[in-house]
């Protein structure tokens, strides 16, 4: 994954001073620079310094992350983290294996938490997961660039469909379904349970088709 520097930071990491750096792009002496909206310079450096970008990921942790919506895919949950543990362990990576058991509609899981704290705080380098879907349903694509303003590589091991996405919309959709509806009639009602029954009746056989 790219790693996009200014010119400051540029400078340092080849020992030279920023005229000599801006020199250097106008003789043609090195890759031209990046632009940001607001016209400022931005360095690519893996191709700058491909050792300093190496060195940095590997002195900083690989985190994989496996979750599932319920606790009746619990059997799901380790199959996931067998397969994350074997793939680290044969490409010789120092890593940590996170799970969280919830819906992936939202941020608020243990594991998760973590992940993106470690994310923001720059002690991870590599994030494996076996399917997009895994980190989060919705969403995901924020943690990418995140991961990708902080130099994390994401390794998705299984880049076509989820084999368990509609089980797993189906079981986040229930869950909203329960929460809001308990809040709007209250837990006790009657009237709230056989709503309930109903909608879950329903969601549950579109999940199976």
């Amino acid at each position: 994954m790219n790693r996009l520097i200014s010119i400051g930071e540029a400078a340092e990491a080849l020992g030279v001073s920023i005229t000599t750096l801006r020199r250097w792009e106008a003789e043609g002496k090195m890759v031209p620079a990046e632009r940001t909206l607001s016209g400022h310079r931005r360095y690519d450096l893996n191709k700058l310094k491909p050792e300093i970008s190496h060195k940095a990921l590997t002195t900083r942790r690989t985190m994989a992350y496996a979750r599932v919506s319920s606790h009746d895919q619990k059997a799901d949950l380790e199959r996931q983290k067998q397969v994350l543990e074997l793939y680290c362990a044969r490409q010789g990576w120092t890593f940590e294996v996170l799970a969280d058991l919830g819906s992936g509609m939202n941020y608020h899981k243990k594991g998760l938490k973590r992940l993106l704290q470690a994310i923001l705080e720059g002690q991870i380098g590599r994030l494996v997961i076996t399917h997009k879907d895994r980190l989060l349903r919705f969403g995901a694509e924020l943690v990418f660039s995140m991961c990708e303003a902080k130099g994390v590589e994401v390794v998705i091991l299984n880049q076509g469909e989820d084999t368990t996405f509609e089980e797993d919309l189906a079981k986040d959709v229930l869950e909203i379904i329960t929460v809001f509806s308990a809040r709007l009639y209250g837990s006790r009602s009657r009237r709230n349970q056989k709503l309930l029954d109903d909608v879950k009746k329903a969601v549950q056989e579109s999940g199976r088709c």
